[in-house]
């Protein structure tokens, strides 16, 4: 079903990233385990930070976050690749703050997107365990933008102005 060569990122306008994704009940299965490989592999070849199921046309609730610096992000923080299945925001700090993001699904876009500096999270791993963890920081803000793709939410929808938004090709000129 999940052909790893062969995954396409879903791009603004695609349905699938403006529907709520369903919750993973089997996490088990072996259609969800090849799913979890398949995204891994998918947001490593794509130089992302961060993955959600519906990116890649499956409206389910699952996400990865795999922080490491690339040709994309050259500052991002290194954290072990992690799966997170079913998750749910527990608690957030009061303060935020606007930083820049690009998505996989809005290509040659950056903008500066307001989000909240520390979030308590829970969710299932890929052994089926609940794990609760505190973010904070780029991580933070990547757990909170692949959580938007997850209750069909898009980065730019946050944005406060239009212009905080500009092209990657000024971004990149400008970091």
């Amino acid at each position: 079903m999940f052909n790893k060569n062969d995954m396409k990122i879903a791009k603004l306008g695609e349905p699938v990233l403006r529907k709520k994704a369903k919750k993973i009940k089997d996490i088990q299965s072996i259609e969800t385990q090849k799913l979890i490989s398949a995204m891994l592999t998918c947001v490593k070849k794509s130089n992302g930070v961060g993955l959600a199921a519906p990116q890649i046309f499956i409206s389910k609730q699952i996400m990865i976050i795999s922080s490491k610096p690339n040709a994309r992000y050259p500052h991002a923080p290194h954290m072990e690749d992690t799966v997170i299945i079913n998750p749910k925001i527990i608690k957030t700090s009061k303060a935020m703050t606007k930083d820049w993001e690009g998505c996989l699904s809005i290509p040659g876009i950056r903008a500066k997107v307001p989000r909240f500096n520390k979030i308590k999270i829970q969710y299932e791993t890929r052994e089926g365990q609940i794990e609760r963890r505190t973010f904070k920081g780029f991580i933070a803000r990547v757990f909170q933008h692949e959580y938007d793709h997850l209750i069909g939410l898009v980065f730019i929808d946050r944005v406060e102005t239009t212009k905080d938004i500009i092209t990657e090709e000024v971004y990149f000129r400008t970091i």
